[in-house]
């Protein structure tokens, strides 16, 4: 446990403000002041920069803080691991998850289900964006483990592969293009819906259609729709094509509801992966989680 002007600093450094980490902790204000002043004066160093009616961390303070986050990680990875050993089912614990949309909505339900069947008592919260917002989130500290499709060259993070997936072409039952098989000239020319930009699966689409020689500024965008839900509905209403994760539209092809629309020699595989900040890889209850996700999903 981290000495109490160590935690006051944290969450002073957290919010950038003394008045919210008083509210945080529950403790006035002028009590959080003397224990900012008694850890400077114990370090022999300035922490914050005081300008008008805000503050900011000193070079000392920022050094500070990033050893208090690999000790906040150590202090989780004690308590979560001896709990687990101890006992399974009373392990307590916090597991923040960044999901991209795809994942969120269609892989991880039942996967979280079972994990808090094992881990009762391990609360779960879970924040649904796109890739490249869950991997700032992962970054930023703001959530534990990150479950996306793209895999970025940062060295902060590891990857652990996941499950494999298919980005597939799909239009209303409707449509004048269901259960056609169309080439690329003929791709750039029919109404196409696609996800938002910063999207996992177009970012996949994207790089695919360009080992064809085919960009996205080639094809004939009608609308960038965020969320899939959202991309779904559009197209059964439509006779255009869209763009998701074979998981998306699984139960809507087997009810008839949407069709397949095939792309000749054209074929989009993508793998989900569990992204952790290095160090971190080793918590218990990530590697709880993972061991859970493998025994559902066979990888």
């Amino acid at each position: 446990m981290l000495a109490i002007h160590y935690e006051v600093f944290f969450e002073v450094a957290c919010h950038l403000s003394f008045s919210k980490a008083a509210e945080v902790l529950y403790i006035s204000q002028p009590a959080v002041s003397k224990q900012v002043k008694k850890l400077e004066a114990e370090l022999g160093v300035p922490l914050f920069e005081r300008k008008g009616n805000s503050i900011n961390l000193t070079l000392s303070g920022q050094k500070l803080m990033e050893y208090l986050h690999e000790a906040k990680t150590i202090q989780k990875k004690i308590s979560s691991d001896l709990e687990i050993i101890k006992n399974q089912s009373k392990a307590k614990g916090e597991l923040k998850i960044g999901a991209s949309t795809t994942i969120s909505l269609y892989v991880l339900p039942k996967m979280l289900s079972a994990f808090h069947k094992k881990l009762p008592n391990v609360k779960i919260l879970l924040i649904n964006r796109n890739s490249e917002n869950v991997l700032k989130a992962l970054l930023d500290r703001e959530i534990d483990l990150a479950i996306i499709e793209a895999h970025h060259e940062i060295n902060a993070v590891s990857y652990q592969p996941f499950i494999q997936d298919e980005v597939v072409a799909f239009c209303s039952k409707d449509s004048p293009f269901a259960g056609r098989t169309i080439d690329f000239e003929e791709l750039k020319t029919v109404p196409m819906v696609l996800r938002e930009r910063g999207s996992g699966t177009v970012a996949v689409l994207s790089k695919s259609l360009e080992e064809h020689q085919v960009k996205l500024g080639d094809l004939n965008i009608i609308a960038r729709l965020g969320g899939t839900v959202a991309l779904k509905n559009y197209v059964m209403e439509d006779d255009a094509i869209g763009f998701l994760s074979k998981w998306a539209v699984r139960n809507e092809l087997e009810k008839g509801e949407l069709s397949l629309v095939k792309v000749k020699d054209f074929k989009v595989d993508r793998r989900f992966n569990f992204v952790i900040r290095k160090g971190e890889e080793s918590t218990g209850v990530l590697r709880a989680l993972i061991r859970v996700a493998k025994d559902i999903y066979n990888y």
